[in-house]
């Protein structure tokens, strides 16, 4: 097997895009996904973009993601947000989200970031033993907070 972890491309958009609805439908919500890959080109290649993206290719095919941001902190200064991390379900088991993982933690060194923040749903036992392997903070006394438009 042939893994290679990368910045993600524009042409990856459409791989990308499916992970995306992959990811939603393990989290019950496919109904919730209102992005387009238009969208994701734009926002994420256009001349103003507004995320990062690492791809985990096998084979030459898009089988992972890790999709981050930047947000800042009045308390902590520039912190990365990792949106979504995501290895599509026949891959899961072969560390290919920790090389994902990995990578984005790099990049977060490398941006001059004061550390990393993401979302993990209580129910996803997986990802929340994953995440205690890198020795994580969970946050419980926070409350979520959404304004759709």
């Amino acid at each position: 097997m042939n893994i290679k972890i990368r910045k993600g491309l524009p042409e990856d958009v459409p791989s990308v895009f499916e992970l995306v609805k992959e990811l939603a439908l393990y989290e019950k919500a496919p109904e919730q996904v209102t992005n387009t890959p238009e969208m994701m080109l734009k926002d994420g290649f256009g001349p103003d973009p507004i995320f990062g993206l690492f791809v985990a290719e096998v084979d030459d095919k898009v089988v992972g993601i890790s999709l981050y941001y930047f947000r800042y902190s009045t308390w902590k200064g520039k912190r990365l947000y990792l949106e979504d991390i995501v290895v599509t379900e026949t891959m899961r088991g072969y560390g290919l989200g920790k090389k994902l993982f990995d990578a984005t933690v790099e990049e977060a060194k490398a941006t001059h970031c004061t550390g990393m923040m993401w979302q993990v749903l209580d129910w996803n036992k997986p990802a929340i033993d994953f995440y205690e392997k890198y020795g994580t903070r969970f946050d419980g006394e926070w409350i979520n907070c959404h304004l759709d438009f």
